[in-house]
């Protein structure tokens, strides 16, 4: 039942999707926490950030095209935001504003997980916001072998570089133990939806293959690469994994495994 003292929670994004609304809500339902998340979008993100502060709201998760533009109405920077420049969550403590990056965070808790070794030879398809969070991620894990595969040949070379690995513009060319593809390709509702990220002799030769696409969480080159018998990390994962860090941001409640997966599940059939 809706209160005063309901808490809200809300997301900013160019395009609002309905995963993080579906997946916190039912938290908050299953739990019994006084909460509720809603999705907006906006045309003025310092007015928007502000609102957060003066309307009290209690956590604000950002998308493209928000994620640098709103640190300047930040009251401070958490490292996991600082060391990409890019934030996709506030947090408000008692109108103090405080942006982190659990796109980071995720990352780097899967990297540990599925017990990737630092020593094997990793490609990164894709130079854009979640790209940088994913090399970020890689090498503060302790990788140093890493290839950042990007058209782009201004953002690819210069970000490649400033994380102090490779660059080429195809991911053609190199085998690799570790792929991972940071691009829209294989994304649903997307023009290259039925295209591999990576071709079949490039999987073939790797033994893990990680794709931060969340819909559908079968992409063409996960489906490949679990025919082939490799280790896979899917984007679902991932999506999952930074709303559980932000959720326990804003509540300080963090749910079991079992409910997340319920969660995630419910919140892609929507």
């Amino acid at each position: 039942m809706i209160n005063r003292d309901t808490q809200l929670c809300m997301s900013l994004a160019g395009r609002p999707g309905n995963f993080g609304t579906r997946f916190h809500n039912y938290l908050y339902e299953k739990l019994g926490l006084n909460f509720i998340y809603k999705a907006f979008t906006t045309q003025d993100i310092e007015a928007a950030v502000k609102g957060v502060r003066a309307l009290g709201i209690r956590g604000c998760a950002v998308s493209m095209p928000f994620k640098e533009s709103c640190m300047p109405f930040l009251d401070a920077v958490d490292p996991s935001a600082k060391v990409i420049d890019s934030v996709n969550t506030i947090v408000n403590d008692d109108g103090r504003l405080t942006g982190y990056n659990t796109d980071y965070i995720a990352v780097k808790s899967l990297i540990a997980s599925h017990q990737l070794d630092t020593a094997a030879r990793v490609m990164i398809r894709g130079s854009g916001g979640m790209g940088k969070a994913v090399i970020a991620a890689f090498r503060d894990a302790g990788f140093r072998d890493v290839i950042v595969a990007a058209r782009n040949r201004d953002s690819g070379p210069a970000l490649a570089k400033q994380y102090g690995f490779q660059w080429q513009p195809l991911p053609e060319g190199i085998a690799c133990d570790i792929l991972v593809n940071v691009t829209p390709v294989g994304m649903a509702g997307g023009k290259e939806s039925d295209e591999l990220a990576y071709s079949e002799p490039m999987v073939a030769n790797a033994s893990v293959v990680f794709d931060v696409v969340a819909l559908p969480p079968e992409t063409p080159v996960i489906t490949l690469a679990r025919k082939l018998g490799k280790k896979t990390i899917s984007g679902a994962e991932v999506i999952a994994l930074q709303a559980v860090e932000q959720f326990a941001m804003y509540t300080g409640v963090r749910p079991d495994d079992a409910l997340i997966v319920e969660a995630a599940e419910f919140a892609r059939a929507g």
